[in-house]
């Protein structure tokens, strides 16, 4: 009798085990699934959502295999994800600059989001890969996209982030010397930068007189946006159907697209803006996703760390053994990112914030 009993008790702790694990797990798929609650304004929404697939994209062209390669679609995932990242770049940078018109705010609080992060992968990535002094010094200067091109393998995607500090110290003098005019000169330099792409017969390099088009583009978005350039860019922004850009995108990012990806910069800004100042729709209750706004607060992370993890027993052996270890890598992947983002990157985002909280106040005292 008294197992009996006990055979009952234990089998009603099961079920209310089972049951609040699988309250939990309803729990996080609702959290994930969900849309997130406007903050400030439903742009900064879409934004998130932009960031979380462009990583999204990256990550599918760096770690699988996404179809047979004579459609070249890793390549083409590659390409859009940068694009669209570097597009939101843009934006949010030159955002904050016509709200909070400081370079020193602008650089101090850039420099501290990036470079801790990237110095200390390079660190490890180095002392792992034995590589040569003369590179480490390029990296971290963040020239290494420059001919001779000292990229190696395992920080090859550090490309892009040299095209980034060099925009940011860019766009800082330009600054410094010409104020907010510096925007309005940086429109224009984004279009200078699309005919010598042009002119040299180039459709996509890493190089950043290659690329930075890409990013001065989310300038003028930004221009527009704030009512700087008038009333005809948001208009045709309101009246474009994203769906159709969204194809046109495809075919600039594909290496068969042929002159239609010298538009890359321009279809991915046309594609982020249409969703900026769409109503709501489909495409925008995707991009409110919380899972995209997730992805899109630790994407530095990710992006940083994974082409370490490949370059260690995660990403070694035959082809069947690599991707057999995916899910592994994936894991142990977001694990770092996540505790990078909000633990490691978010000190040195906060040293940086109070730093310039107080120089401001000395300003204004």
């Amino acid at each position: 009798m008294y197992s009996w009993v006990a055979l009952v008790k234990k089998e009603n702790h099961l079920i209310c085990y089972k049951n609040l694990l699988l309250k939990r797990f309803n729990d996080f798929l609702f959290k994930f699934s969900s849309k997130r609650e406007a903050i400030k304004s439903n742009y900064f929404d879409v934004l998130d959502g932009w960031r979380g697939i462009s990583i999204l994209l990256v990550l599918s062209a760096h770690l699988l295999p996404l179809g047979p390669k004579p459609l070249q679609l890793n390549f083409t995932a590659g390409v859009m994800g940068m694009s669209l990242f570097f597009t939101l770049s843009g934006f949010l940078i030159a955002n904050f600059l016509i709200h909070r018109p400081n370079v020193y705010d602008f650089i101090i609080r850039r420099f501290f989001r990036i470079l801790p992060l990237a110095w200390l992968y390079l660190v490890i990535a180095f002392l792992i890969l034995n590589i040569d002094y003369e590179r480490f010094i390029s990296h971290i200067l963040f020239v290494a996209n420059y001919p001779p091109m000292t990229l190696v393998h395992g920080t090859s995607h550090f490309w892009s982030l040299c095209v980034e500090i060099q925009f940011y110290v860019g766009i800082a003098t330009l600054f410094l010397i010409f104020r907010t005019k510096a925007l309005y000169i940086a429109a224009f330099l984004c279009f200078f930068f699309t005919w010598y792409r042009i002119n040299d017969g180039v459709y996509v390099a890493i190089n950043t007189y290659y690329r930075i088009d890409e990013i001065l583009v989310g300038v003028i978005i930004a221009l527009a946006y704030n009512d700087k350039l008038g009333k005809v860019l948001p208009k045709i922004f309101r009246s474009i159907n994203p769906s159709y850009v969204l194809v046109l995108f495809l075919i600039s990012c594909h290496p068969d697209g042929g002159p239609v990806n010298y538009f890359r910069p321009y279809l991915a800004a046309t594609l982020v803006a249409s969703t900026i100042y769409a109503k709501e729709n489909v495409l925008t209750e995707l991009l409110s996703l919380k899972i995209l706004t997730y992805l899109a607060s630790i994407s530095f992370a990710l992006y940083v760390i994974h082409p370490l993890l490949v370059n260690t027993w995660f990403g070694s052996g035959d082809t069947f053994e690599r991707y057999a270890k995916r899910p592994i890598l994936f894991v142990v992947l977001f694990v770092l990112a996540h505790y990078s983002t909000f633990h490691y990157e978010k000190y040195w985002i906060n040293f940086a914030k109070k730093v310039t909280n107080k120089k401001r106040k000395k300003i204004i005292y």
